[in-house]
C-alpha cells in the first residue's frame, strides 16, 4: 500500500496563498469606523442635559417599587404612548 500526502500538502499552500492575498489587499486600503447620530438621539441628548432636578429622585423612587413588586402599569396611558406608533 502506498500512502501519498501530496494532497494534504497542495491543500495547505491554497490556504496559504488565500490568506496572502487577503493580507495584500486589506492592508493597502485600511477603512475607518464611522458614526453618525440621527436628529431623534441628538433630540434625546439634549433633553437629557436638561434634567429636571427631581427625575433622580422619582427614578429612584421607581427602582423601588419595581424591586418591590408593587409597580403597576397603567394600561391606559400605555396605549395611549403606543398608538401613534401602531397607526404608521
Amino acid at each position: 500500500m502506498k500512502i501519498n500526502d501530496s494532497q494534504r500538502i497542495g491543500a495547505y499552500r491554497t490556504y496559504q496563498q488565500q490568506s496572502e492575498t487577503r493580507a495584500s489587499q486589506t492592508s493597502g486600503k485600511r477603512r475607518k469606523d464611522e458614526v453618525q447620530f440621527s436628529a431623534e438621539a441628538m433630540e434625546l441628548l439634549g433633553a437629557q442635559r436638561t434634567e429636571d432636578p427631581n427625575r433622580a429622585q422619582r427614578i429612584e423612587a421607581l427602582k423601588k417599587e419595581v424591586a418591590a413588586g408593587t409597580y403597576k402599569v397603567d394600561s391606559g396611558k400605555l396605549a395611549e404612548k403606543l398608538l401613534p406608533f401602531v397607526r404608521e
